[in-house]
């Protein structure tokens, strides 16, 4: 048996920019993603936690250090500037995996500087 279960997640991101007339997808500082254990092209689940907005989109390249976190296409109607969002993405494990689970979470603070990396949720 395999469970869906929280592979890592960004933590009180706020958005820099919603992109409208862009491809779809979610832009992230790389420096942001390796933090999270997130990759160029996955999906991933935005929370919108000011206006309880849940969607899905994919995951392209912030420049490194920019603290970039910019809703493009059609998901930029789903977010203003300076709202807050966490970014989530799941992973199928086996049963087995699960004993040693550890989800990354990455806290960051109104500028998406990291606060703090946890390994447990």
């Amino acid at each position: 048996m395999t469970m869906e279960m929280l592979y890592s997640k960004i933590h009180r991101a706020t958005v820099t920019d919603a992109n409208l007339n862009y491809v779809g997808s979610i832009t992230i500082d790389e420096e942001l993603l390796e933090a999270s254990n997130m990759r160029v092209g996955q999906k991933v689940e935005i929370l919108n936690i000011n206006n309880g907005e849940r969607f899905s989109t994919y995951i392209i390249l912030g420049e490194r250090g920019k603290r970039d976190i910019c809703l493009n296409g059609a998901a930029a109607r789903k977010v203003h500037k300076g709202d807050k969002v966490i970014i989530v993405a799941y992973a199928t494990y086996h049963m087995d995996e699960l004993e040693n689970y550890k989800p990354k979470v990455v806290l960051l603070n109104d500028d998406n500087n990291i606060d703090e990396i946890l390994d447990e949720i």
